[in-house]
């Protein structure tokens, strides 16, 4: 019997406590003679709790004890989290995560130190949440070398997106809605600025790439300006909006890697996700293009693709562990203004020449949306001197 101890009482630590001891709606088939939960750590007191006999408060409690042997990490952030995860690795007991920013940040070396301790440290749930990705990519498409990713990886924002479709309010009242569904935190802007985005898609590409692509070194733009007008030129033009994370190969070595909204063709995949669903194009040189395809989210998701790494670190799979990133290799990061697309650009006057006009009943007075030609954002910004400009988004054909 394998002993866990989870780190944080919050939805998803709550969540994997459920699963592993199948209480409340998780499933404990699977685990039933495997895994025991030990302790939950945690600050605040649960007296109520089922789990109440589990609570301790002092690290060092489960650090020192070797009962112990694999730590589930869902406090968050790069503080308590990183200590207890430190420890943890160096007391030799396995680490399985769901926080991303961790990862996104400090997984290199996390992985080696896990390594040089005789442990393993596992992230599966730091990105997809309940849709397993990452495992996939490092294992099933190993004969493959990565050219593309491209995904929706926040349900916040591709809610706030859908709402504004379907029920045609503006950001601000889509925003409060996913707020009050619980799909988005009173301070939502690690989703609606792009940041949650961003760190997904460096734990994303570090792996495909096999070297550490840090996420300061994504350029990153949110959705915060998007108006309920851009979106009606989006579907003047058959195109929805969609906040992606690309990440693109160049044939010399280096990585093109940002964060930002696109006017998705309706015939691209990408464009008929909705609500809170995400979706993850990889395409490789051997396979094309590959979809995966979920809920990105939620208590029981995440908990469910945290759990299946406990089973994996508590099993001692040979294949349980990712191949170690390189280092950063600030000389591959290329930039994303020699990127050449198509966009879409909404004046409040004047025209822009050489683009495909778009109307909208509801344009305000002089106001015209285009469609350009392919060019690289420098060679835009260049056309647009002079010019009121109220949007510019990239098309991805």
């Amino acid at each position: 019997m394998v002993k866990v101890a989870v780190l944080g009482f919050g939805v998803v630590g709550s969540g994997v406590a459920e699963v592993i001891t199948g209480k409340g709606d998780g499933m404990k088939k699977k685990v039933d003679e495997l895994l025991e939960l030990k302790y939950i750590l945690d600050v605040r007191d649960f007296p109520d709790s089922p789990f109440a006999a589990c609570f301790v408060t002092d690290f060092s409690v489960i650090e020192k004890d070797p009962e112990v042997s694999v730590v589930v990490e869902t406090i968050g952030g790069v503080g308590a989290a990183l200590d207890f995860t430190e420890r943890a690795l160096k007391a030799g007991k396995s680490v399985v995560t769901s926080n991303k920013e961790l990862v996104a940040t400090h997984g290199r070396r996390l992985m080696d130190l896990a390594a040089e301790h005789g442990a393993i440290y596992l992230f599966e749930a730091s990105v997809g949440g309940g849709i397993p990705i990452l495992r996939p990519l490092s294992e099933c498409m190993a004969a493959n070398d990565i050219l593309e990713i491209c995904g929706i990886l926040n349900g916040t924002a591709n809610y706030i997106f859908t709402r504004m479709v379907q029920d045609g309010v503006p950001f601000e009242q889509a925003l409060k809605g996913a707020q009050a569904n619980g799909y988005a935190e009173q301070n939502p802007s690690a989703d609606v600025e792009g940041y949650d985005t961003c760190r997904k898609l460096s734990i994303l590409s570090s792996i495909a790439f096999g070297w550490h692509l840090l996420p300061d070194q994504i350029p990153t733009k949110g959705i915060t300006q998007i108006t309920l007008e851009d979106e009606a030129y989006a579907a003047a033009c058959r195109r929805r909006i969609k906040l992606l994370g690309r990440a693109i190969a160049g044939e010399d070595g280096t990585v093109c890697a940002y964060v930002e909204p696109h006017f998705v063709s309706e015939e691209n995949p990408l464009a008929g996700v909705e609500d809170v669903f995400n979706a993850i194009m990889v395409k490789g040189n051997v396979t094309g293009d590959v979809m995966f395809y979920g809920r990105g989210a939620g208590k029981l998701p995440t908990a469910s693709a945290v759990v299946a790494d406990v089973i994996a670190a508590a099993r001692k799979m040979e294949r349980a562990g990712y191949q170690p990133w390189q280092e950063n290799r600030p000389a591959c990061v290329a930039s994303v203004d020699a990127l050449s697309s198509r966009w879409y650009v909404r004046l409040a006057e004047g025209e822009l020449a050489d683009s495909e006009v778009l109307t909208i009943p509801q344009a305000g007075e002089g106001e015209h949306g285009y469609l350009t030609q392919a060019m690289p954002r420098p060679q835009l910004e260049k056309a647009l001197e002079g010019k009121k400009v109220l949007s510019v988004i990239r098309v991805l054909d």
